[in-house]
């Protein structure tokens, strides 16, 4: 893409990293709609009305206009968000409140992300049917390719997508193009379709049905997944390529719905419309499309992957969620990261989605309660802030938004009897570790009771008088220096260990996902100096290096462990959630030969 301008090779970039999602949802969505309706003409204008404005009021008005106003340094999602309402509120039952949206928000995305995957892989791979020849083919090996294909695309993961990311927008844009031409020429044998851009049909399917049309709602959910993307994924490439991203896919998603619309009327009894409409026009070229359509999956898998990747990483930082270690796949991206633990626990998810319900067709009865509840929560919480604001017009339209996006989540809770509770069963594994994370820091907190500073030092200022010191730096690792960790003083005073110079570290991660600062004081006490170190949630803080730029040479690490022991099982949890998760010093890559480990046996 060297021949293109840093503008329009951003555009093609953001296809890849953010549209994937999106992109793919016209291979699955006609036909999962058509498990409720009969293919009249009536009832294929409404439900191609429904798509065309549920893409311009969630995805155009919601997402590509109004959130892309709510960023902190060009960075989106859930948690910045709560970060945006955390600075402005001062009420704590409202705070909290907020907290546990996000909370919730973020496991949603986890559950949604895990089905997207495993309903995208197999929509494309069932496209293998309509191959001359593969009609019959047994329903097994249709399962067992889109197994393999999950498999290759986790165990990739660790590899890093950095080398062929930069195929990934090319790719997606093609994929696009093939949709927007296919819609075109399907749309020219029944040009009525054209008039589904109305909004009256929408309403007039809606009316005509009732509460019937809800079930189609739940259908029509699909068409709008990925819609988080577009704001979550906002910082890797900025606002602008990703809004006038969308503003050229759009009408290529519009055309490829209208011109499958076309197909159905007049041929209703066909089944993956997408596919058959393709092979219809061009026989010849089917096979390309359909190679075409798998990597256009595994792209929009790989962006739900790294989005979720981030996501645990943000959700690290701002300490809901237990440290995991991380490796960093390229040396260039920030944002290209890797979670061992994260992986293999949605590869697992994934497989047991995919055995679970076998076909896209099933999975399309189940998909969509994820997607509703991330978008209506993003609604409420950003009608809060521009609230705030006393932004009134824009709090006014997203407060509209609310309601559409509730109606949406009320229809995805009548695909609960057809599978729809698995986003409840895969949401709540997150949701349960991420409360008992909480919970359980919080007591540990309560129960460890920190000294104050004013306490700590003339204690300090005593023994490093009378004590003989050990030559070098130490370096104490505490929370905040105004709260000194008990381990310090039990190693301080109880154990008598005090080096000639004694540094308090702390970092502390703000709401905001940039920037870092650093501040030393010397003056706390003969012996003693503080190092606080700031940094934003998405920042990846080398304390190595920084200590080494204000010139610190430590000697020794010291850091405070809890050994968790408890007869009670919500404790219990939390103390295996201890246990298998790195320890602070180990997340932040500090030199292992100088580390030194001070447990503390705490009963819960």
């Amino acid at each position: 893409m060297a021949f293109l301008s840093p503008a329009s090779s951003k555009i093609i970039k953001s296809l890849g990293v953010v549209f994937g999602d999106i992109g793919t949802s016209p291979i699955y969505t006609i036909g999962a709609i058509l498990l409720f309706i009969l293919p009249t003409v009536d009832n294929i204008l409404g439900l191609l009305s429904l798509i065309v404005w549920s893409l311009l009021i969630v995805i155009t008005v919601q997402y590509a206009w109004l959130a892309m106003f709510l960023g902190s340094k060009g960075e989106g999602g859930t948690i910045v968000l709560k970060g945006l309402l955390a600075s402005n509120l001062k009420n704590q039952h409202v705070i909290s409140l907020v907290s546990m949206l996000t909370i919730i928000g973020v496991a949603l995305f986890i559950g949604d992300g895990v089905i997207t995957t495993a309903i995208s892989i197999l929509s494309a791979v069932e496209g293998i049917r309509l191959i001359p020849g593969f009609g019959g083919i047994w329903g097994g090996w249709i399962l067992f390719a889109g197994i393999c294909i999950a498999l290759v695309l986790f165990v990739f993961q660790k590899k890093g997508t950095d080398r062929v990311a930069w195929a990934f927008g090319p790719i997606m844009l093609v994929w696009f193009l093939s949709l927007a031409l296919t819609g075109i020429i399907s749309i020219v044998s029944a040009p009525q379709v054209l008039l589904a851009l109305s909004p009256s049909y929408a309403v007039g399917f809606i009316m005509q049905n009732g509460i019937g049309s809800l079930i189609v709602l739940s259908a029509v959910l699909l068409c709008v997944t990925g819609g988080e993307a577009l704001y979550a994924d906002m910082g890797h490439l900025g606002k602008e390529p990703i809004v006038k991203g969308w503003y050229c896919i759009f009408p290529a998603l519009v055309l490829s719905y209208l011109g499958q619309g076309a197909y159905v009327l007049n041929n209703p009894e066909a089944h993956s419309i997408l596919f058959s409409m393709v092979q219809g026009q061009a026989a010849i070229l089917y096979v390309p499309f359909l190679l075409l359509s798998i990597c256009a999956t595994v792209i929009a898998s790989q962006a739900m992957i790294s989005g979720m990747f981030s996501i645990m990483y943000q959700g690290m930082m701002i300490r809901i969620i237990p440290k995991m270690k991380i490796d960093f796949t390229s040396p260039e991206l920030r944002s290209q990261i890797y979670i061992d633990a994260v992986n293999w626990m949605l590869l697992a998810a994934v497989l047991v989605v995919m055995l679970e319900f076998k076909t896209s067709e099933n999975l399309a009865s189940a998909y969509g309660l994820a997607v509703a509840g991330t978008m209506t929560i993003s609604a409420i919480m950003m009608t809060m802030i521009f609230a705030l604001r006393r932004d009134l017009l824009k709090a006014g339209i997203s407060s509209v938004l609310i309601i559409v996006d509730s109606i949406f989540l009320f229809s995805a809770f009548l695909k609960i009897p057809h599978g729809a509770y698995w986003s409840f069963i895969i949401a709540a594994v997150p949701l349960i570790i991420i409360v008992t994370y909480i919970l359980g820091q919080d007591k540990l907190h309560r129960m460890l009771k920190p000294d104050s500073l004013e306490e700590f030092l003339p204690v300090f200022s005593e023994k490093y008088a009378e004590l003989p010191k050990v030559h070098g730096t130490a370096l104490f690792f505490t929370a905040d220096k105004n709260h000194i960790s008990p381990y310090i003083a039990q190693v301080m005073f109880k154990n008598e260990i005090l080096y000639e110079e004694n540094i308090l570290v702390s970092v502390r991660i703000t709401d905001y996902p940039f920037g870092i600062h650093t501040r030393h004081d010397r003056d706390l006490a003969p012996g003693l100096h503080a190092f606080m170190i700031t940094g934003g949630y998405m920042e990846i803080i080398d304390i190595i290096g920084l200590l080494r730029k204000e010139g610190i040479e430590e000697k020794i690490i010291f850091y405070g462990m809890e050994n968790i022991v408890s007869d009670k099982f919500f404790w219990k949890l939390y103390g295996l959630l201890k246990k298998i998760t790195p320890a602070f010093v180990h997340f932040y890559e500090l030199p292992p030969e100088k580390i030194h480990g001070v447990i503390t046996r705490v009963v819960m």
